[in-house]
């Protein structure tokens, strides 16, 4: 099942056709829904597929285009398919949360980013899947199975944005929306070759509130830095819905020379992560690499304490208070893993809850401080590449705390992060190098990633064939 060229092309370059009518949305949105069925067999990325609605959206594109002016819109993603995680609401569809005790809920109300996406003339083709509430790092449920790596369909795409990151690698769509509360962006785009930005907290508003209030953020998903900004942008920006929202608007990005004047820091392991051999040589490379936009690039072996038990009283807190009594009543309806986690932090006492939290408040501080030094910190994404589909955890890390080691620390000090693909590890997969910045400095952020992007280069290699055997 080879891509066409539609599969291949980003988004930036795909609605530039469509505003020059070189090419039809209405074509444009046929072919991806003709790619999700040709994929879908292999990978089980979509929970649900709306082909009506794509296609009256695709129309509707098209009409406006064909009217008078209708080729100067600007509106930056007319005709442009996107797919959109199952943990954010999109009216008329099933939103499931990847949980069997949510499969009968369909909102009436789109949330504010997928409001935003059809405002920017998005084609929103169906929902992704995901693990319950996000929790797991890879992307299975009892709702719906296992997601698979188009790279190796032996291997896990990560999680929980795993059926949002095989939609974009596989050619399906050129973009997708995924939610991040500990690295859920981040990691699967690592380790599928993808670029993805968990904004700061609040940037991108959340409604209705996330399983996991304190943690949430809504980002894109993209085969390049220009996609995924131009993304950011179409979904960021106050909403009253959302009190962690109401920041001002984007700035525009520094320029070239402001770029290459960063104070820039790579930490191997931010003092307790433990990368693999292949993922730490390949980082490794690509900063070295990267010499040529910051000369100075300073060794920082330390960054912050593990902030792990914090990511897991605040993530596990949020999925127990909106599970609520089914625990007791149906808990045959919840992923076991999920449940033992809840029902340990049910017996954890009130006082224990509360001086974890309070600690959030030093990491916080710990965080900032460090900011006030440099202004982009350069680490691993994940600590290893894709690993067996039907592994829970990835092989050397199954005693870790929290095995990604590298992202929750900024869903905790809110900071913005990205995954931009830096090269291959074992079995030629891909692995990620991640960004991070200080609170609203997304256009930096942004910035400094397609400049390493220029670099480093795209990922040209695409998994063009889904076979069973990977």
């Amino acid at each position: 099942m080879p891509m066409s060229e539609i599969d291949r092309m980003d988004a930036v370059s795909l609605a530039a056709a469509i505003r020059r009518r070189e090419i039809s949305p209405v074509l444009v949105t046929a072919r991806s829904l003709e790619r999700l069925e040709e994929t879908e067999k292999y990978l089980n990325a979509f929970v649900t597929v709306d082909r009506d609605g794509a296609m009256a959206q695709a129309r509707a594109a098209e009409a406006e285009l064909l009217r008078p002016q209708g080729a100067a819109t600007n509106r930056p993603l007319l005709g442009v398919p996107v797919s959109v995680k199952d943990l954010i609401d999109v009216a008329g569809l099933p939103c499931t949360f990847g949980s069997l005790t949510m499969k009968d809920y369909v909102p009436h109300e789109d949330a504010p980013s997928v409001a935003r996406l059809r405002q920017a003339g998005a084609v929103i083709i169906g929902k992704t899947s995901t693990s319950e509430f996000g929790y797991r790092g890879y992307t299975k449920s009892l709702l719906h199975g296992n997601t698979a790596n188009p790279w190796n369909l032996a291997r896990t795409p990560g999680g929980s944005s795993g059926g949002a990151v095989a939609s974009v690698a596989a050619g399906v769509t050129p973009i997708a929306l995924g939610t991040d509360g500990g690295g859920s962006i981040r990691s699967p785009c690592a380790l599928t070759g993808l670029v993805g930005i968990k904004p700061t907290f609040g940037r991108v508003p959340v409604w209705p509130a996330s399983a996991t209030p304190t943690l949430a953020h809504v980002g894109p998903i993209a085969r390049t830095v220009d996609d995924a900004s131009v993304l950011l942008r179409a979904i960021a920006g106050p909403d009253l819905r959302d009190a962690f929202s109401l920041y001002p608007l984007m700035a525009s990005e520094p320029d070239e020379d402001t770029v290459r004047r960063l104070r820039v820091a790579f930490s191997p392991t931010l003092g307790y992560g433990r990368p693999d051999p292949d993922v730490a040589h390949g980082v490794q490379l690509a900063v070295q690499r990267l010499r040529d936009i910051w000369p100075d690039i300073e060794l920082v072996e330390t960054v912050c304490p593990d902030p792990a038990e914090i990511l897991g009283a605040e993530f596990i807190g949020g999925c127990s208070a909106r599970i609520g009594d089914a625990i007791d009543a149906t808990p045959d309806l919840i992923d076991p893993p999920l449940l033992a986690a809840i029902r340990e932090f049910r017996a954890m006492s009130s006082d224990r809850f509360a001086r974890v939290l309070r600690r959030r408040l030093e990491h916080r501080e710990t965080l900032r401080r460090f900011f006030e030094r440099y202004d982009l910190l350069l680490t691993p994404t994940t600590p290893c590449v894709a690993w067996d589909i039907e592994r829970g955890l990835p092989p050397g890390h199954e005693t870790a705390a929290v095995w990604s080691y590298f992202t929750y620390p900024f869903n905790i000090g809110h900071q913005p992060a990205g995954s931009l693909p830096c090269g291959f590890g074992r079995d030629g997969l891909p692995v990620g190098l991640q960004f991070v910045m200080q609170m609203l400095q997304e256009p930096a952020l942004v910035a400094a990633m397609r400049a390493a992007e220029r670099v480093l280069g795209r990922m040209v290699e695409t998994p063009i064939e889904c076979r069973p055997n990977g």
